[in-house]
Parts: structure tokens; sequence; C-alpha cells
């Protein structure tokens, strides 16, 4: 294992070789701008003035890509000299804290998949329990070390994008989060984390793995499983679902209760938006930058646009293509009760703001997984409108609350 002091300091050079080659980048992006802009501003110039135009641009642009290889240069190298001997003072590795384990999962939301692609030391632990913010080997004395006062009931926790396990406890100080309520049940949480910037297929892979070394060595014996997935998620738990059925796993028949929690079953459309203007984008000199720069956006984020749960959904597909995504309609687990939140940022869902933005980032037919032409199976009447809210708030929410424990433990 691991010492914690070489960990910090992976994890530290890891970030601040990230950040500064991510400068060097963005550079590049300013740099390939001011010259499309400045090449077209001279081709203009030169209609008006004639040779005197070219003359300028002979001599702006030499200092002009002078000064951007300088920056490059200077960043390139001290992205080099970070990654080799930058550290910080921390008590803790940074993934192991609130704070930094933060930084890291915006980091995995946004570009995830290349870390995972160049086994980068911020993707060690693509899925994982965490307890205090620390993995948690899934075997028979890892658990039983992690959770000493276990029960029969286990309720498991799938963040969204760009979030951690420490996402579920926000705004505790106002309200208290899910996990107390269902304690006071009789129900162990278990918070896993996971590389939001994956596939979701891979991750749904890898929990169903997960979830299968959870059951089986878990130190009582489970006699209900409940899944609760805020945002993506709940379409990682689907996948998993589906993944763990197809490998013969038990812990299937052990799911109770399903849960989604804003969840964009069909789709979100600020992916949709990202993904049709990264196209438009890249089409003009001037703005080709900007389009590179959202074609970067990671592979879970590039799910998003329908709610794809398997590999057959992206593999042998251009990533860029105008046309319409693929998502194949993966059966709810049958066995188990299915449930959905949904909310609306105006009290009135039938509103123009509601139907139009819903929470903020997904509309309510997306949620409930029922449109015009695509219907997943959740039963209408096992869902619950948040009204006034945004995608956030389902994190931790007393109205929610209460909901949870009527679906999963009411008596």
């Amino acid at each position: 294992m691991i010492d914690a002091a070489d960990q910090r300091r992976a994890e530290v050079r890891a970030l601040t070789e990230l950040g500064l080659t991510e400068a060097a980048q963005a550079a590049a992006g300013v740099h390939r701008t001011h010259r499309a802009i400045s090449d077209r501003v001279f081709a203009v110039a030169r209609r008006g003035v004639g040779p005197t135009a070219t003359h300028i641009q002979r001599v702006h642009d030499p200092i002009t890509d002078g000064i951007y290889r300088t920056i490059d240069a200077t960043v390139t190298t001290a992205a080099r000299l970070g990654g080799r001997w930058a550290d910080l003072p921390l008590s803790t590795p940074p993934s192991t804290s609130t704070r930094g384990a933060g930084i890291i999962g915006v980091v995995h939301g946004l570009i995830g998949d290349e870390l995972d692609a160049k086994q980068s030391t911020l993707a060690a632990n693509n899925l994982s329990v965490r307890v205090a913010g620390r993995p948690v080997t899934p075997d028979a004395a890892g658990l039983a070390h992690a959770f000493p006062r276990p029960t029969r009931r286990i309720a498991v926790y799938l963040h969204g994008l760009v979030e951690t396990e420490h996402a579920w406890r926000l705004g505790q100080r106002t309200s208290a989060p899910y996990e107390l309520h269902l304690t006071n049940r009789g129900v162990t949480n278990v918070f896993v984390r996971y590389n939001t910037g994956r596939r979701i297929s891979t991750n749904g892979h890898d929990l169903a793995e997960l979830l299968d070394d959870l059951v089986r060595f878990w130190p009582v014996d489970v006699d209900g499983l409940t899944l609760i997935g805020h945002s993506m998620g709940g379409l990682v738990a689907r996948s998993a679902a589906h993944h763990g059925r197809q490998a013969g796993h038990l812990w299937p028949d052990k799911v109770r209760t399903a849960i989604s929690l804003g969840t964009p079953h069909l789709g979100a459309p600020l992916e949709q938006l990202a993904h049709h203007a990264s196209a438009a984008l890249t089409t003009q000199p001037e703005t080709d930058a900007l389009g590179r720069l959202l074609r970067r956006r990671s592979a879970g984020i590039r799910d998003l646009r329908a709610g794809s749960l398997l590999d057959d959904d992206w593999l042998d597909r251009d990533p860029d293509s105008l046309a319409a995504a693929v998502a194949a309609d993966v059966p709810l687990l049958p066995g188990a009760d299915h449930y959905f939140v949904w909310a609306t940022l105006a009290r009135n869902p039938r509103n123009l703001l509601s139907r139009s933005l819903g929470d903020g980032l997904v509309l309510h037919h997306s949620a409930g997984g029922r449109n015009r032409t695509r219907n997943l199976g959740f039963d209408p009447a096992h869902g619950f409108h948040r009204a006034g809210a945004h995608h956030m708030t389902l994190l931790n929410d007393p109205e929610v609350a209460r909901q949870l424990v009527s679906w999963i433990a009411p008596d």
C-alpha cells in the first residue's frame, strides 16, 4: 500500500503538472484565435491601404508568435518541473480531503477519460467505496473494518457529474443528510466515488463488480439493497444493474429499491447544445479554439446527450457526428421498486420556466424516462416533484428525505 506522504506528493505533482499543461494549451488556443482575427483584419485592411497592411503584418506576426512561443515554453517547462518536484504541506493526500477531492472530482468530470487512458495518479481509484474520504478494500477484512456496525439493509449512494461522495452532505448545517434519516431506520449507508469522465457503461461494469464483492463479503447477510443515484449516478446504477444481470451476479436480486434524483434518463439538453455548438464553432478559424475546447469534454459528459448506458451505444461511432445519439432502452431491473424525483425552478411544473429549464439541467420527461418516442417503464405514480428547487437541491433536501424514508424504510 502506498504511503500517505508519497500519495500526497504524487497527487500534488499530478495536479500541478496538469494545471500548468492545461494553461499552456489554453494559451495555444488564444494564440490561434489571435492569429485568426488578425489575419482577417489585415486581409480587410489590404483592400483599403494596400501593401502598407502587408508590411505591418510582417512585423506583427513574428512578434506575436514569439510572445506566445515564449509563454508556451515557460509554462510547459514549469509543468514538467512541477510534475517532478511540487509538494504542499498537507496533512492528507488531496483525494482524501473534502476540498481536494472536490477539485479532483471536477477534473474527472471534464477530462477523466483522458486521465484514465494515461494511467494518471489522479485516476488511481476510478471507482471505490469511500469512508472518511479514503477508499475501502471490498473484501471481508476491509468491509468489517470500515463498517463496524453493519445492518442487513444497505443503501448505496452514487453521486453525479463532477461530484464526489461529499456532495451528499451539501447544506448539512441546515438540513440533515439523507444518511442520518436512513441510519435511524436501520439502514447502513455506503458511499461510492467514481471517475465521472469515464464512459457510463465503463463505470457501470466496475460498479457491478464492486457491488458483487460488497454483497458477498458484507459482514452480515444482506436482506435488501437500495441504489440511490443523483443525476449521472442514476444512469450508472441502471448500467450496473444490466451488467450485473448479464454477468450472473447475485446482488441484483438483492435490490429492493432503486431511486434516481434528477437523472437525465433520456438525455440532458445542455450536453445536446454543447454537441451542436462545438460543431458550429469549429467551422470558423476565429472560434475554432473554443470549438476544440468543447470537443474535449469527457466521454462521460458525451454519454449524457441521450443517456447512453451500454458499450454498444458508443463503440465504433464518431463522437462528433451530428447524427442522433444512440441509447439502447435498457429495461429497469425486475423485482425492484423504481422511483424518481424531479425538480423545477418554478413552483408550478406547467409554466414556461419549468417546461423549458426543469431543474436547470434536467427536464421532467427525462427524469421520468418518458417522452413521445421512449418509455423506460417508470410508473408515474412513483415520481415525486420537488417544486421551486434546482438540480443540486436534490442532494440534500428535507422534502426529498421524507420521501426517501417512505420508499426505503417506512417502518
